[in-house]
């Protein structure tokens, strides 16, 4: 599935980098070209890899739309956290929009039969909102550790105005970054005549391409990663020193919820996030010190498609953090399971194919005709696009 939007672009921790140009030119050498082991495992992928992503596509969207929905009615007294998670959900729903297309691409045994442009479109959107989102993470961090650590000195940071700046500025970078790569042909026809879309084997024959990914990893990941853990180790540590001092803060359990919540996410970043940087990271520098052969090349395609799911995964844990951590998720949650156990009883009891009802969440009423799953999905789509207009509204309301 790899993705060379996925591995070039250089992905900073939020609060604003830049990132040099990249020149890239072709070079003679290319193993790829002489390795015809590097697909040898399709008959399984194109099995456990849809069954992955359809899993992450459905739990992943239903999820978000749910968080987009119980974030809806905040937007009126936003504040820094509120909008940064805001942007968050809405990176993970797009890039959940996205996996239908990998899902085909993956259940026809790595081929694309859809074109160079669609290829392309469905790559920009899968790179720019996986990065997006974790440079978001790492900007909900800092804004934890700010609120915490150090309220006066960076309170300007917190303002609602600067952080909408701060979330364009984040949009931009990475839309800025990925732009330039769809000048590039994307698809690449095997000798088995299968059309490959976004793989990393195209690109071996990109000059520099090894230290060009290893630059990556350090922009793209290492420093989220180390800002993150850095952010939320303080941060824990701030809040232990506070129940410690205070008895009623700790009989209260508040700070031990607060840091289990923080450890959870860190956890879930770290596992999802670290396999795929660091096997990229690790084939590059044995690429650079001693060479690799096909049988290298093979086993870091194969590993690729493995850390790119587990990757992916994140969009899909993300709702289960939403549900542990806030109380607003939980609760209308449970609302629409209810509201689902309720209406399926009542069809058994009338023998009616046919159901609908309305759920009255905080006074918004959302028409969920959920007699199959497919409808249920296509209701909450709906919902969740009937707030796009009010989310671009307030992001660029400056």
């Amino acid at each position: 599935m790899q993705s060379i939007q996925e591995l070039l672009v250089p992905t900073i921790s939020k609060m604003g980098s830049t990132a040099a140009p990249v020149t890239l030119t072709s070079s003679p050498a290319n193993n790829s070209s002489t390795c015809n082991t590097l697909y040898d495992h399709r008959d399984y992928a194109r099995v456990f890899i849809p069954i992955l992503y359809c899993t992450v596509f459905i739990v992943g969207l239903l999820g978000n739309c749910l968080a987009l929905h119980v974030i809806r009615p905040n937007m009126k007294k936003m504040n820094s956290t509120t909008l940064y998670s805001l942007n968050l959900v809405m990176s993970d729903i797009i890039f959940t929009l996205s996996l239908p297309f990998r899902i085909v691409y993956y259940a026809l045994g790595f081929h694309w039969p859809m074109g160079e442009s669609l290829c392309k479109i469905s790559g920009f959107i899968f790179y720019i909102n996986t990065y997006a989102g974790v440079n978001f993470m790492t900007c909900l961090s800092v804004d934890r550790f700010i609120a915490v650590v150090l309220p006066l000195r960076f309170a300007r940071l917190r303002k609602v105005s600067n952080v909408r700046y701060i979330c364009v500025g984040v949009w931009l970078l990475v839309l800025a970054q990925t732009l330039p790569l769809l000048g590039m042909p994307m698809t690449n026809e095997e000798a088995d005549g299968h059309i490959t879309c976004m793989e990393y084997p195209n690109f071996e024959k990109v000059d520099h391409i090894a230290t060009i990914l290893i630059g990556a990893v350090f922009l793209g990941y290492v420093i989220p990663v180390i800002t993150i853990l850095m952010c939320y180790a303080v941060l824990c540590s701030k809040l232990h020193l506070t129940a410690k001092n205070n008895y009623l803060t700790e009989r209260s359990g508040r700070s031990r919820k607060v840091i289990g919540v923080i450890c959870c996410v860190s956890l879930v970043f770290v596992v999802c996030f670290s396999p795929y940087h660091i096997n990229i990271l690790q084939y590059m520098i044995r690429k650079l010190v001693s060479g690799t052969d096909c049988a290298d090349l093979t086993a870091f395609q194969v590993s690729l498609h493995i850390t790119v799911c587990l990757m992916n995964l994140n969009s899909c844990l993300d709702p289960f953090i939403y549900f542990f951590a806030c109380k607003g998720y939980k609760r209308k949650l449970r609302k629409l399971l209810r509201l689902q156990v309720s209406r399926s009883f009542s069809s058994v009891v009338r023998t009616s194919p046919e159901g609908s009802s309305k759920d009255i969440i905080d006074g918004n009423k959302i028409q969920l005709n959920c007699s199959t799953t497919d409808v249920c999905v296509i209701s909450v789509i709906s919902v969740a696009y009937g707030h796009l207009s009010e989310y671009f509204h307030i992001m660029f309301k400056i």
